[in-house]
Order: C-alpha cells, then sequence, then structure tokens
C-alpha cells in the first residue's frame, strides 16, 4: 500500500507540472514558475488531486478537493495579478477558462440528461433482462459484457455503459467473484477502447474535438487500433473464464411509452451537434442544447397524452384480466424532462469544473511552457504521446488531456488521434485510471479491487502497445 500512495503522490505531482502555462504565461511578468504563488499552487493541486484518488477509501466526492483547490489558486493568482498591475490580463483568464468549462457543461449536460431519460424509461433494464433471459454461459456472458461496452460507449460514454455492464455481471455472477473480478477488467477497458474512438465516448475525446483539432470523421481512423487494444486483453482473459453457466431467473421488463423514440431523438441530437459543427463551424453546444429541445417537446407531448395512453392501456388490462398490467399502470408518473436534468452526474460535473479552473490557474503560472519545452520540443511527439497515456493510468485522463491542449504543441494530425487514443485507453491499465474503473470499484465493491485489476495490466498493457502499434501503422500518412 505504501508503494501505492507513493505512485499515487507522484502522478500527481507530475500531472500538475503538466497543467499549466498556455499563450498567457508567455506576456513578460507573468512566468511565476520560481514564485511563492507558483508553489503554493502546486502543491495544493497535488494535495486536491491526491484526496481525489483517494475517494474509494475516504467517501469523500471527488469535486470537493479540486473546487477548494481552484478557489485558493485564483484567489493567490488576483492578489499578485493585481499588485503586479496585470489583473486584466488574469481576468481575460479566467473568463477563457470559464468559456471553455462553459462549452463542455452544457455539452456534458444533454448527453447525460437523455441517457437519464433512457434509463427512467427503462432500456438498459431491458437490455439487462434480454441477456440474463438467453442463458449464456460465462465465456459468452464475458464476451457479450465486453463487445457490448465497446459498441455502446461511443454513444453513451464510457461510464454510463460500464456501469450498466457491470449490473448484468453482478447479476448473474452472484457469489462466482473471480467470473466478475475478470469480467469488470474486461468491461473498463473494452468501455475505455469504444470511448477512444467517439467524441462521445469519452471526455478527452470531446474536448479535442471541441477544440477543433480533429473532426468527428477523422475520429475513424482510431475505430481498428481501439478494437485492438480491446481484444488482445480480451482473448487472453478469456481463455481463464470457464464455460459453465450461471444459475440465474429471467424476468420482463416493459419498456416505457416513447422509449425507442427517446433514442432516436439522441441520435438526431447527436447529428444536430455535428452539423453545427460542420456546416457553419459553430461549437457542437449549440446543436445539443437545441437537442435536448427535442426532448422537452417530446415530454410535453408524452404529458398531454398520458391519460389517453392510461385509459387505453387499463381497458386493455381489464379486458384480459391482467392485475400486474394493471399494478404497473397505477405506478405511471409523468415524464419530467427536468427531473432527467436533476440526475445528471453532478459530482462529476463539478468536478470536471475544478479541474479546468485549477489546470488554467497553474497555466497562467507559466508552468506549462517549462514542460512543453521537454515533452514536445525534445522528445519525439510519439513518445510524449505515449507517456500522456502512462500519466492517465495513475491519475485521471482529465487533467491530463486539458494540460495538452492548454500546451497547443504543433502535432500532426496523426500524433493529436495518437495522443486522443492513449489518453483514453491508458487509463485501462489501472482500475484507478479511468472513471469507468473508480466507478466499478464502487459498484462491485469488494468483488473488483485495485489489485485484482492489478494481476492483469501487463496483458492489458500488451494491448495498449498493439493499439500504438496499429495506429503507427495503419495512418502513418497522417503524420
Amino acid at each position: 500500500m505504501k508503494l501505492l500512495r507513493v505512485s499515487m503522490m507522484l502522478g500527481a505531482t507530475v500531472t500538475a507540472l503538466l497543467a499549466g502555462g498556455s499563450a498567457f504565461a508567455a506576456v513578460p511578468g507573468a512566468d511565476l514558475t520560481q514564485s511563492t504563488v507558483g508553489y503554493a499552487s502546486l502543491l495544493i493541486f497535488g494535495l486536491a488531486y491526491c484526496l481525489v484518488m483517494g475517494e474509494e477509501y475516504l467517501q469523500l466526492r471527488k469535486s470537493k478537493p479540486v473546487l477548494l483547490a481552484a478557489g485558493l489558486i485564483w484567489l493567490m493568482i488576483g492578489f499578485v495579478y493585481q499588485q503586479q498591475g496585470q489583473i486584466e490580463l488574469a481576468k481575460a483568464a479566467l473568463e477563457h477558462n470559464l468559456l471553455e468549462y462553459a462549452e463542455l457543461l452544457l455539452f456534458l449536460l444533454v448527453a447525460m440528461t437523455y441517457i437519464s431519460a433512457m434509463e427512467e424509461r427503462r432500456l438498459f433494464d431491458a437490455l439487462q433482462a434480454w441477456m440474463v433471459s438467453k442463458g449464456f454461459n460465462f465465456r459468452s456472458l464475458f464476451w457479450l459484457t465486453g463487445f457490448l461496452s465497446f459498441m455502446i460507449s461511443p454513444i453513451a460514454d464510457n461510464l454510463t455503459t460500464a456501469l450498466l455492464m457491470c449490473a448484468v455481471v453482478m447479476k448473474v455472477g452472484g457469489s462466482n467473484l473471480r467470473f466478475i473480478n475478470i469480467a469488470c477488467i474486461n468491461i473498463v477497458v473494452a468501455a475505455n477502447a469504444g470511448g477512444a474512438f467517439s467524441p462521445f465516448g469519452d471526455i478527452t475525446t470531446l474536448m479535442v474535438w471541441q477544440a477543433g483539432l480533429v473532426t468527428f470523421t477523422q475520429f475513424i481512423d482510431l475505430f481498428i487500433p481501439s478494437l485492438v487494444n480491446y481484444l488482445v486483453p480480451a482473448f487472453i482473459m478469456s481463455l481463464f473464464v470457464p464455460k459453465t453457466r450461471p444459475n440465474t431467473t429471467s424476468e420482463y421488463v416493459e419498456l416505457k411509452r416513447g422509449a425507442r423514440r427517446i433514442v432516436l431523438l439522441f441520435i438526431l441530437t447527436i447529428a444536430t451537434a455535428v452539423g453545427f459543427h460542420a456546416w457553419v463551424h459553430f461549437p457542437p453546444v449549440i446543436g445539443m442544447m437545441m437537442g435536448l429541445a427535442y426532448l422537452q417537446f417530446f415530454g410535453f407531448f408524452l404529458r398531454k397524452t398520458l391519460k389517453r395512453s392510461l385509459e387505453k392501456k387499463t381497458a386493455l388490462a381489464i379486458a384480459n384480466q391482467d392485475e400486474e398490467a394493471l399494478k404497473r399502470i397505477g405506478s405511471v408518473v409523468p415524464f419530467d424532462v427536468f427531473k432527467r436534468v436533476s440526475h445528471a452526474e453532478w459530482d462529476t460535473l463539478l468536478f470536471f469544473y475544478g479541474v479546468v479552473m485549477c489546470v488554467g490557474g497553474l497555466s497562467l503560472l507559466g508552468y506549462l511552457g517549462m514542460v512543453s519545452e521537454v515533452m514536445y520540443s525534445q522528445w519525439n511527439p510519439v513518445w510524449a504521446n505515449i507517456m500522456v497515456g502512462i500519466l492517465s493510468a495513475i491519475v485521471d485522463n482529465i487533467p491530463v488531456m486539458f494540460a495538452v491542449l492548454t500546451m497547443q504543441p504543433e502535432l500532426s494530425l496523426g500524433n493529436w488521434l495518437l495522443v486522443t487514443l492513449t489518453a483514453g485507453v491508458g487509463g485501462s491499465l489501472l482500475s484507478i485510471g479511468s472513471a469507468a474503473g473508480v466507478a466499478l470499484m464502487g459498484a462491485a465493491h469488494g468483488k473488483y479491487t485495485f489489485f485484482g485489476h492489478l494481476r492483469w495490466m501487463p496483458v492489458i498493457a500488451l494491448g495498449y502497445v498493439a493499439s500504438i502499434i496499429c495506429h503507427l501503422l495503419l495512418n502513418n500518412h497522417l503524420f
């Protein structure tokens, strides 16, 4: 455990060092890397991130320490820049970072609202019930949950997908701890790999897309490398999964009215966001907010037609003497889109605010120019991007990717795709390296653990290396 704590501390320190400097640091008098404020800011961010990584053990929500750290860092920056007569420069940097966060907040809020609406309409429950009812053996379930994680995460994000598949594994795995652990590892790897080739699959890919560095269609070049990243460890791990059948009982799940239409509206929302970005070069968030209007109008339609729908269902249930159907009808509540908004993962959204503002503050202090000079000027950019992926396994990939985007190094399209790939799938190396892994440690507490994941790290690392080699070979023309 001592070694784990030391590695966490080192990871947080390296990330803090990475998280600095933008164009503002180039302004004369703005370099505060050797100042007391600079060192204090690094220390505050490092301590905050240690608390974030200890969330599972401390039971402390990860948004709390970074929100406090962001406030302290910007308070110190405000005092220093006011003394230097450069407060307008600090305000411009603050507003820039707030705008960056606002775009991502609204984008993610709409996506999370749609996912919450699908969950409320029981789409995910129906999928889970279907998988359990088919009577698959453990090895088949291992491949099915992994494959579905890989295919769903590009649309529903890796965190939501991982939690959905984990629920299935927990239900069918029962007391078979070995199967639950290895299946959860497979889900984490598959969800992170699937999220790497879609702007909607992970926050890091979303950031790269919104920055305009990679277009929506260019992410498809990462499909095969991402697939390789999943398949290599999955094949090796599947050899250790038995073919015996679990003892499970199936249940019928009835979709609520409008469930399938909400899926279609979500697809239309994605198309709208892509259209705004591709045709008029506006931020995709404008299209996502328009897509939220689709859901609001559909929610209005569901509420207005609820009474008529219930009358028809009640008459049919009475005619068929179906008491269960009558009970379900009696428990129906109107669809409320604002209730779905309230069910968004606010801890994650606020955590992201803290990260963006901390990184933005350290950026203004000038640390990024120093680290960027080493990583992207003295090193080969390919090796620098591979290191980004390894760092994202030690700490969360969000601050690492945001730091790279703040650096804005001169990279080819191939290298931007590479850093997107490594930051996305590198988090699979450790259970604490991605939101999916951390969430599953909570959902399958005591069954999927840090050390249980660590045993398979060499196998996962093979997939990591194989995906990089695959990208370098297949997309060589993009470098």
